[in-house]
């Protein structure tokens, strides 16, 4: 199956020259999600847990707009500002999962785009 690019209506726009969502193989590919509120286009606010929640909102939207939902993603991939913020994080990330919760992989990353605190991509599997 070749790559398709979906076009999301929920997400906040890029800020770069990447697509939101790629498909392949039955795999949906969601490019890191920052705290940004897609009706405004604009962040949030400098709460770790308020982009946290965001960050989640966003991906469960666009999840939804291709038929998926959380139950659907694979593999997550989360990067934080501050590694110091992982608890804070991870509590809200938790509500979003029963008890088969997606493989995760954790990072502190040296800066996040924009300045945000808490950056997520994710894999699901049609």
């Amino acid at each position: 199956m070749p790559k398709s690019v979906p076009e999301v209506t929920g997400a906040p726009r890029p800020v770069g020259p990447y697509s939101v969502v790629t498909e392949a193989n039955g795999f949906v590919f969601v490019s890191g999600q920052v705290g940004i509120d897609p009706a405004t286009n604009e962040s949030v606010g400098d709460d770790i847990v308020a982009q946290a929640a965001q960050v989640m909102a966003n991906l469960g939207a666009i999840l939804q707009e291709l038929g998926l939902d959380y139950d659907d993603i694979v593999k997550t991939s989360i990067f934080l500002a501050d590694i110091g913020d992982f608890a804070m994080v991870n509590d809200v990330y938790g509500r979003y999962f029963g008890e088969r919760p997606p493989a995760r992989s954790t990072f502190q990353a040296a800066g996040l785009p924009k300045g945000f605190l808490v950056e997520i991509e994710v894999i699901a599997a049609r």
